[in-house]
């Protein structure tokens, strides 16, 4: 099984904590870390019982987990202390649009409080090499325009996650240029990446659960805005831009700076219903329903990324089209509804990634 490629064999046995490990895509890149042979520590709450996909994946077992909220300064401090790592992938956060108007202060204390405490018991631990530090494509002030956001654009939020992701922004570059662009030992990034789909995300208001969870069920997907537009991207996409990024930082520290979009291309980019009505189709039946609610808080309708920095100076691209993200994705629930063993289908998908990538 192809796991490892040129780039990434560069973080076998490389020392990396993987902060929100027990998340979607946190559970994602620990798995993958873990099979290029990197000594992997993970931080973040322990798994919810609605979102198994790291304990399906068995990690526990994997990596030296630590259970800790990102909120507590004291905490993740003392962790960085005992596991030194060399690079750190920062994915701890309030991930959802919806829950950020429900819970402001929550969605504030973590993304911008959190992000703040982290960035110090950096500042303060010389093992770290590398901080690949993940925000959103939403830390964009969106003027809902047609072309693909660039890394130097305006940055703002009308709505608290995609403000305090803005925010988070701000901190991070108040910190480097303060005091770790002084440090040529290590190197830090932010990164921002598109609306990511894969197999084992069961989170609340998210529009593929929300459908597994109704074709399990046999009931109607039921689609609020459908005519709202999406970059969608399988999570192996922008998780090897984060790898290839960890792994180029920690041989040359000094030369990759500033923000990285990692969005797929426009082909992408397709409207929620149109989304709702291929997985139903890749499932084999199922009806979608559109449920339009004005009373419901704003969410962006447009917004693309560019990803041309990335793709001129990481030599990294986006691989898979719509099509193939959207039927990864649907198969790896329709395997696991037939006994397939979660860790096996990830890891197989990993592989086939990998196989047809060039990192």
């Amino acid at each position: 099984m192809t796991i490892t490629s040129n780039t990434l064999n560069s973080l076998k046995r490389k020392r990396v904590l993987v902060t929100g490990s027990t998340g979607f895509k946190g559970s994602w890149v620990c798995t993958w870390l873990t099979e290029i042979g990197a000594h992997v520590s993970g931080f973040a709450l322990p798994p919810k019982s609605s979102a198994p996909l790291f304990d399906q994946l068995k990690l526990r077992d994997r990596i030296d987990q630590h259970d800790g909220d990102i909120r507590d300064y004291k905490l993740i401090n003392d962790v960085i202390e005992k596991t030194r790592p060399e690079a750190i992938i920062h994915l701890a956060a309030q991930a959802l649009v919806r829950h950020s108007y429900q819970n402001p202060k929550e969605t504030f204390d973590i993304n911008v409080g959190g992000g703040i405490n982290l960035l110090e018991a950096v500042r303060n631990c010389p093992d770290v090499r590398a901080l690949v530090f993940i925000t959103s494509d939403k830390c964009y002030k969106n003027k809902e325009w047609i072309w693909g956001y660039r890394e130097n654009d305006e940055l703002g939020g009308a709505d608290p996650y995609s403000a305090s992701k803005a925010a988070a922004e701000n901190v991070f570059e108040g910190y480097y240029q303060s005091f770790l662009k002084t440090n040529r030992n290590i190197g830090a990034v932010t990164t921002r990446a598109g609306n990511v789909i894969g197999g084992g995300d069961l989170s609340e208001d998210r529009i593929v659960p929300d459908c597994i969870r109704a074709l399990r069920s046999e009931e109607t997907i039921e689609i609020r805005s459908p005519a709202a537009t999406r970059p969608w991207q399988h999570v192996l996409e922008p998780l090897s831009g984060y790898l290839t990024l960890t792994a180029r930082i920690l041989e040359k520290p000094e030369e990759l700076t500033g923000a990285w979009n990692f969005g797929p291309n426009t082909e992408n980019v397709r409207p929620v219903k149109e989304l709702a009505k291929l997985a139903t189709e890749i499932w084999g039946k199922g009806l979608v329903k559109t449920h339009e609610d004005n009373s419901a808080p704003h969410e962006s309708n447009l917004l693309m990324l560019s990803s041309d920095k990335a793709k001129s100076k990481l030599a990294w691209n986006p691989l898979w089209n719509f099509e193939r993200c959207v039927t990864e994705t649907v198969n790896w629930y329709q395997k696991m509804d037939d006994d397939e063993n979660p860790l096996d289908l990830t890891l197989a998908q990993i592989s086939s990634y990998v196989a047809e990538s060039k990192i």
